[in-house]
């Protein structure tokens, strides 16, 4: 069992968060530590995929970021390297079914119980009434705790 609130990652992905980085970048720059990249560049590159991506309500952010963590740490980077990839797949798959697991889904909509597939792309005001209505400092705190967890049990080489 993962203790969410004593993560390290965590509550770095949930001050992230509530920074105003969107979900894939909370998670993404929480674990800035471990791989070299800028924060600049980093932020960047996870920036997409937001809101379930661009908010599609598509992915959940967290669990992009989280994924984008693995491939960082883990992944390959060789063409037709089948073994390797295979390997990141299945971590991947296992990252995605710790995180539904926990919330019964990796998809955006059904976490924040959205029935519309898309939305405006204008992303909502960070407010109060936000935080009290979204789960999402939670989904990035949780998805940086299973991050961590996994390197703890899968040492970076």
């Amino acid at each position: 069992m993962i203790d969410y609130e004593e993560s390290k990652y965590g509550k770095a992905a949930e001050e992230n968060f509530r920074k105003g980085y969107n979900c894939a970048q909370a998670v993404f720059l929480a674990f800035q530590d471990l791989y070299a990249m800028d924060e600049v560049t980093a932020a960047k590159l996870s920036s997409s995929f937001g809101g379930g991506m661009g908010r599609l309500r598509e992915v959940c952010g967290a669990v992009s970021g989280m994924f984008m963590v693995a491939g960082m740490l883990y992944g390959y980077d060789t063409p037709g390297a089948n073994q390797e990839k295979s390997e990141h797949y299945q971590r991947i798959q296992e990252l995605a079914k710790a995180y539904e697991a926990e919330n019964g889904s990796i998809v955006c909509r059904e976490l924040l119980g959205l029935t519309q597939k898309r939305q405006e792309p204008v992303p909502e005001k960070r407010t109060d009434e936000y935080y009290k209505k979204r789960p999402c400092p939670k989904l990035v705190c949780m998805a940086a705790a299973i991050m961590e967890a996994y390197i703890a049990e899968h040492p970076l080489r």
